[in-house]
Parts: C-alpha cells; sequence; structure tokens
C-alpha cells in the first residue's frame, strides 16, 4: 500500500486537544490517530447510504416480562437473514442482557433494533453499527 503524505493546519489549541486525545487512545501517533478518524467518517457514510453494515444491539430487560422473550425471540425469527447470532446473559435473577450481531443493509438492520430495542419491558436497548469493511483500504 502506498502512503501519502500531506501537511495539515490547525490551531494550536486544536493540536493540543487531538494530542490529549491521542494519549488518551492510545495511538502510537498523529497519522494513525487521523487515519482512524477518517475510517470513521467514511463508515458514518456507508451507514446513511444504506450500504451493508454490522451491528451489535444490546438489550436490557428483566425476563420476568411476560411474553417478552417470546416477542423478542419471533421479532429475530422473523429477520433470520440478517441476524448472525445471540448471547443471552442473566445478569441477576430478575435481569437479563442480550447481545445480537446483525448484518445486512443499514436501514434494514437500523428497523429491526428499532423494533427490538422499542419492545414493550426492554429497559434499555443501544445499537452500534459499522461498515463491513468492504470499501475501506
Amino acid at each position: 500500500m502506498k502512503l501519502i503524505r500531506f501537511g495539515v493546519s490547525i490551531p494550536e489549541s486544536l493540536s493540543k486537544k487531538f494530542d490529549e486525545h491521542i494519549r488518551k487512545k492510545h495511538y502510537s501517533n498523529r497519522s494513525e490517530a487521523l487515519r482512524d478518524l477518517i475510517r470513521k467518517e467514511l463508515i458514518q457514510e456507508e451507514i446513511e447510504q444504506d450500504m451493508e453494515v454490522v451491528g451489535v444491539v444490546n438489550l436490557l430487560y428483566d425476563h420476568h416480562k411476560r411474553e417478552l422473550t417470546d416477542k423478542l425471540t419471533e421479532l429475530q425469527h422473523n429477520h433470520h437473514h440478517i441476524v448472525l447470532s445471540t448471547m443471552h446473559i442473566h445478569l441477576d435473577h430478575r435481569n437479563c442482557l442480550e447481545v445480537i450481531l446483525l448484518r445486512g443493509r443499514s436501514q434494514e438492520v437500523k428497523d429491526l433494533a428499532d423494533a427490538l430495542i422499542a419492545t414493550k419491558g426492554v429497559k434499555h436497548g443501544n445499537l452500534n453499527l459499522t461498515s463491513t469493511g468492504k470499501h475501506l483500504v
């Protein structure tokens, strides 16, 4: 892979904040941190263009809520073509964490995640999306 060098002019105050960010995130240098920020923006563009993505949905819920687990399972079965895997974790006597891995077009993944998170009885849910990396170098 051929590397290109280029200069960037930024205010000193922004440079100091960037260097602090680099230290906090344990980057070895500015170049690697900048490459990561560029990739992050390109991935966000792919997500917004409804390209293929992978996602992780986290659901926190009380498994004693009537029919909740059945509803969550049914939603996943109805979208089996984008559900890659699930992991169910018992946090305590009542609370469970379900982690669901998804892969598909970004809008379809978002719609399923929204439906899962909005299911009555889910206490908290979150979706984290990323690109499959097909278009990144």
